[in-house]
């Protein structure tokens, strides 16, 4: 699986030039933007890609990492069993996402009450926040809240640096916004990691790995990203820590409050399933009569050689986005499902991508295991509509003064997310 190879460094250096070049034909001042933060940047995200894949110590921490995430999800299932019984056992029953997946949400919620209120989770912010301020010089409280954005969720970070948020520039909010659209929340990780590995644990573990990567890799493309688009053109706070603030009175306190989070978040989680996956049959019923109606259905299914039978929302975004799949390294005959893939975490979420992609790994359409490890980096981070109405939500109301900003940059950052996205997974591309 793994060796570089000529072809794959060509491809991929194609599609980094095509990513850059994008977000230098949308930047709002090219003459100011950072080319000495943007090339520290690139390299930094590559060499992450390079360590996941080729060094021992750092494909072995993600591992480790990793091994963790899949111990508790055992734990998140015992206590599952315990209250629904032989429903948590897939063998027995089948797959029931309710059942199986869900309760895992609800633990790491409870679980991360537990590690903030003792100042846990703080510590390990500030380590990578300090890395990111020395390696990017950004500022201080940028450099929180896009570390904090490895760990936590783009509603969560903002939180941490909310006392900054009214003085600060275009610049560094956009930033922050972009970091929200780019990475991964621990309490979904879990999730994904269900989805991916289904009950083996080679294979949770195997993605594991890639999805925690993917978070990392995406902090500093992220920044390079943001800082093409928006500059950073006035003096900046180069201090900013994350002091130890208990949630809660006690650590019972703690674990009620994030159990409490982790169950909204999981009825979330289930709602937007219900409600996407129908729109998407509610489409796919209007689009099959549509074709119906124009003969289109048999065109598909002649010029596909049957790989899509009829007009579908699946079959429009795959060959939508097909051409970036090309220029970023994905090979030919999985353009289309890895297109189709990029189109589905845009319009509706990562949540339907991830889903989507685990089902068609499981029926083998994938002629390349490097496109699903790939697929796996692209649909990492919350780069969709509904998330500029989470961050204008969030951020106006921690921040009023900052609201009409947020509102007025939130499509160029969902774009500048998916960008972000798009570079690591071209970047992990060129190396496997």
């Amino acid at each position: 699986m793994t060796g570089f190879s000529l072809l794959g460094l060509v491809r991929g250096s194609i599609g980094i030039l095509f990513i850059i070049s994008v977000c230098y034909m949308l930047s709002e001042n090219k003459k100011a933007i950072p080319w000495k933060i943007v090339i520290a940047g690139l390299i930094t995200q590559f060499m992450v890609g390079i360590g996941v894949i080729y060094i021992p110590a750092f494909y072995k921490a993600c591992e480790f990492i990793g091994r963790i995430f899949i111990h508790l999800i055992l734990f998140s299932k015992e206590g599952a069993h315990f209250v629904f019984g032989d429903l948590v056992n897939s063998d027995k029953v089948g797959f029931i996402f309710a059942f199986q997946v869900l309760p895992a949400i609800v633990f790491f919620g409870a679980l991360t009450g537990v590690l903030y209120h003792y100042g846990i989770i703080q510590k390990v912010v500030n380590l990578f926040a300090w890395l990111l301020q020395r390696i990017m010089n950004i500022s201080g409280p940028e450099s929180l809240a896009t570390s904090a954005n490895i760990f936590l969720g783009q509603s969560e970070s903002p939180l941490l640096i909310k006392s900054y948020l009214e003085k600060m520039s275009r610049s560094e909010i956009f930033q922050i916004m972009v970091a929200g659209m780019s990475m991964l929340a621990g309490s979904v990780l879990a999730l994904y990691i269900g989805f991916l590995g289904g009950s083996d644990q080679a294979q949770q573990l195997f993605f594991a790995k890639h999805l925690i990567a993917a978070s990392v890799m995406a902090a500093p493309g992220a920044i390079v990203v943001a800082k093409i688009l928006i500059p950073q053109t006035t003096e900046f706070d180069r201090n900013a820590r994350l002091e130890k603030h208990p949630s809660g009175s006690n650590v019972l306190s703690a674990i009620f409050g994030g159990t409490g989070d982790g169950l909204k978040l999981a009825v979330n989680v289930a709602a937007m399933l219900i409600v996407f996956v129908a729109f998407i049959s509610l489409f796919n019923y209007l689009a099959l009569k549509i074709g119906d109606w124009t003969n289109l259905n048999s065109l598909i299914a002649t010029s596909t050689n049957g790989k899509y039978q009829v007009l579908t929302l699946q079959f429009i975004l795959g060959y939508c986005f097909s051409p970036v799949m090309w220029l970023i390294g994905i090979c030919t005959d999985d353009i289309v499902s890895t297109g189709r893939l990029l189109g589905e975490k845009v319009i509706l979420t990562e949540l339907i991508g991830y889903l989507h992609l685990s089902e068609l790994r499981s029926a083998g359409v994938f002629m390349q295991q490097k496109s699903i490890i790939m697929s796996t980096y692209l649909l990492s981070g919350f780069a969709n509509f509904a998330s500029i109405g989470v961050q204008i939500a969030c951020i106006g109301s921690l921040a009023p003064g900052q609201r009409t900003l947020v509102s007025e940059i939130g499509f160029k950052a969902m774009v500048a997310g998916t960008l972000t996205s798009l570079l690591s997974a071209c970047m992990i591309g060129m190396i496997i």
